[in-house]
């Protein structure tokens, strides 16, 4: 027997009708999204998809609640001041993506008087706007027949289609596949089907092929090699980085900390002091050179090993006192006011070993 190839699949506009029979009776009930049909607030989608970044719905669903509370409209997010974003962004990592999130609320209120442009190409001028959100936005908020690739999606085209070039070279024809199946009536629900179809049937272990509106004509399936798809390319070992903490108290029981450059990881964020991060591990005389103030440092038993996308880190820290009167770059900070400042993940894990040694 002949094995299938993608010239067997049904028309596009086949497969498309099929994927919004299915969403329009399984639709995932999301606070972002508008019921089938009607558009979306622009600023709810462009939210949603830079919180979604990295990060998954049932996390981000509590975070878009309150910033939607907190700052209803694109303006009023523009309005906000940085470190208040910062704060109420922290726990969703990757924090440049909070950063450019209120340069762009603020390029919008200011240069488009709170109007968010409606065409990918304008999209994509704003700042933290990459080829997905643009896309994802002009679809499912302006209706535009734009392509809108995210991981989902490319796991649902892989299978469809059968392409088993590994990724990431295999992303440019997974796009021109998801290109082939763009409609332009409903381009948004499109979309958002193909997304909720990645996430709720087309896992990525253990794929509900028999619930699947796609069961019969995929090639994946009929081939046997759904769940080896989307095939990808060995991960490279992440390498490991190593500093050391300066964990500074004053006798009424502040802890200094100061704020990261503005570029670069965690770039604006709150830190406890620390040494630069580096392949090789610091000795304590080492570090004393880097410490943010003179005093007896106090190595503390444990360390914090924290995971960022390209590497792995392992934080060592030290405890010193210091007069009344020391001051040093950065805000002497009580305990209970922690949560007022954007520290992030990393930093917290600092916090935690250093209080239970310490107290």
């Amino acid at each position: 027997m002949t094995a299938p190839t993608p010239d067997s699949l049904p028309p596009a506009s086949v497969l498309g009708e099929r994927l919004l029979d299915w969403y329009r009776r399984n639709a995932r009930t999301l606070p972002w999204r508008a019921p089938f049909g009607e558009r979306t607030d622009p600023y709810r989608v462009w939210l949603s998809e830079v919180m979604l970044q990295q990060t998954t719905v049932p996390a981000v669903i509590p975070y878009f609640q309150a910033f939607l509370a907190r700052w209803p409209t694109v303006t009023d997010l523009a309005a906000a001041p940085l470190d208040e974003v910062l704060t109420a962004w922290a726990g969703l990592g990757y924090y440049a993506r909070a950063r450019n999130l209120h340069k762009c609320a603020q390029t919008i209120a200011t240069w488009r008087d709170g109007t968010f442009p409606a065409t990918e190409d304008e999209l994509h001028t704003l700042p933290g706007i990459g080829t997905y959100t643009a896309a994802a936005i002009a679809a499912i908020a302006f209706g535009q027949p734009a392509v809108v690739m995210d991981g989902n999606i490319e796991r649902v085209m892989a299978r469809l289609f059968a392409e088993t070039e590994p990724l990431p070279q295999g992303k440019k024809a997974l796009y021109a596949r998801a290109a082939q199946l763009t409609p332009t009536a409903h381009p948004g629900e499109h979309a958002q089907a193909l997304m909720d179809l990645g996430a709720t049937l087309c896992t990525p272990r253990k794929p509900a092929c028999g619930l699947c509106p796609w069961r019969d004509p995929c090639l994946g399936r009929r081939l046997g090699l759904a769940e080896t798809l989307p095939a990808k390319a060995p991960k490279k070992l992440k390498p490991t980085r190593c500093g050391i903490a300066f964990w500074v108290t004053r006798p009424d029981g502040t802890v200094l900390l100061r704020r990261r450059p503005e570029s670069g990881l965690l770039g604006g964020m709150i830190e406890v002091p620390s040494t630069p991060w580096r392949e090789d591990p610091w000795t304590l005389a080492e570090a004393r050179a880097e410490a943010p103030l003179p005093a007896e440092w106090v190595p503390l038993a444990g360390r914090v090993r924290h995971t960022f996308t390209h590497f792995h880190l392992d934080l060592d820290v030290v405890a010193g006192r210091v007069g009344a009167r020391a001051n040093a770059r950065g805000l002497w900070v009580p305990f209970d006011q922690f949560d007022r400042h954007a520290l992030p993940a990393v930093m917290l894990k600092v916090v935690r070993l250093a209080l239970a040694r310490t107290h």
